[in-house]
């Protein structure tokens, strides 16, 4: 490039010597030597200027903004029928919109408490055996995924998330509240605090069954209640993780027959909860397993008469679950229960503290022992299709029981 300068340089310079007499001839003022150089040199620059630029670069056509083609001539790309619905909702803070509307459909031989979901299977006597069908769309959920706004060593979120089985007629049932709470994590540390409602601590795995009421009252324990959490990560090992929390949930009791309070409001403590959890590969190297250890302690305050005598009754449990993918395409989970009034986590078949026989006062009260679990296999025959088998047992101590009409 320095070569073709000097070229063009000469060029012009030479031209401009032969012209000189004829364009000095001309002028009033003819133009020195120095003169003319000062000139090219000026002419030199813009001439460079101008070999460099683009037509389709230059500054207007770079700062003019490109219109946006027709709606027709826009390429059409494969709908996400899946993508969740981002909305920014200003100071950092995005809601992702979710859900989905299903039927259920069911016949039964006989009757299932409550109906549209099954709990248990109500026992002979009293036109329980009459078969029936149920038809309900309840299971229909909606919710909302928030995030931020977040900052370089925290993470916030949180999640709405509700369903229409909170009663009503079946043509216009009454939402039910899942899920409200706020997360905050601290990624460094493997630490996060969770204030609101979601899933216990107690008994975390979930059923591989359609039925909304996932095994509750047979054999699966633990749902959802309003709680304070804390959870601390640890690892261990290459791939390896240790979980440890602990929460703080409320007690949700039954109406005492003297004062028709709330047992668990009344009691002088929430409930504890609290998880260790083992995860790491084991058979498959990209699949860990997990195993762990929960359980919880409440009260119940039961009055006995109106002048706020009461006798308080335990709420505990112990439990073990277990994840193991047994191959790529095969997965093993179950879980093991024992405790005492167990009806607030959905064991004992609904049944926590036996108030023996007398409808109207309160002499003698004791606990509803209980125990059972679950075990299933899922077989992942596709990334849409799945089929699992299963089975699990819900057994109250018999000793414990009044006798059912």
């Amino acid at each position: 490039m320095k070569t073709a300068n000097k070229l063009h340089y000469g060029l012009l310079l030479a031209g401009s010597l032969l012209a000189a007499p004829a364009t000095g001839f001309a002028a009033d003022k003819p133009e020195t030597v120095e003169m003319r150089i000062t000139r090219l040199e000026k002419e030199l620059a813009e001439l460079k200027a101008l070999m460099k630029q683009k037509p389709e670069t230059s500054p207007a056509t770079a700062q003019a903004p490109v219109a946006p083609l027709p709606a027709a001539a826009v390429p059409a790309g494969k709908p996400d029928a899946q993508g969740p619905l981002s909305v920014s909702l200003g100071g950092g803070v995005k809601a992702q919109l979710y859900g989905f509307a299903r039927l259920d459909a069911a016949w039964e031989s006989g009757q299932i408490y409550p109906g549209n979901i099954a709990l248990w299977a109500q026992p002979y006597g009293m036109g329980r055996n009459d078969g029936e069908w149920n038809l309900t769309a309840g299971a229909s959920r909606l919710g909302f995924n928030l995030s931020g706004p977040d900052t370089e060593k925290l993470r916030l979120s949180g999640t709405i998330e509700i369903d229409f089985t909170g009663g009503g007629a079946e043509n216009n049932q009454n939402p039910r509240m899942r899920h409200a709470y706020l997360k905050a994590f601290w990624p460094a540390s493997d630490f996060s605090i969770i204030a609101g409602q979601t899933w216990d601590l107690v008994g975390s795995l979930i059923p591989f069954t359609d039925d909304p009421a996932i095994m509750w009252d047979a054999g699966n324990i633990g749902g959802r209640h309003p709680q304070l959490r804390l959870t601390r990560g640890f690892k261990t090992g290459e791939k390896g993780r240790i979980e440890l929390a602990v929460a703080a949930s409320r007690t949700i009791g039954e109406k005492d027959i003297v004062s028709v309070t709330d047992t668990g409001r009344d009691a002088d403590m929430p409930t504890i909860q609290g998880r260790i959890a083992l995860s790491g590969p084991v058979i498959v190297e990209d699949k860990p397993a997990t195993i762990a250890v929960s359980g919880h302690y409440g009260q119940e305050e039961w009055d006995t008469d109106t002048g706020n005598t009461h006798k308080t009754l335990d709420s505990w449990s112990c439990n073990v679950e277990l994840s193991l993918p047994l191959s790529r395409k095969l997965l093993f989970a179950g879980e093991y229960f024992t405790g005492e009034n167990l009806d607030e986590f959905y064991g004992g078949i609904g049944q926590g503290v036996n108030t023996g026989s007398n409808a109207k006062a309160i002499t003698n009260i004791w606990n509803i022992r209980s125990h059972g679990g679950w075990a299933a296999l899922k077989y992942f025959a596709s990334p849409s299709t799945t089929f699992s088998i299963g089975a699990g047992i819900d057994d109250p101590n018999d000793s414990d029981l009044v006798d059912y009409p």
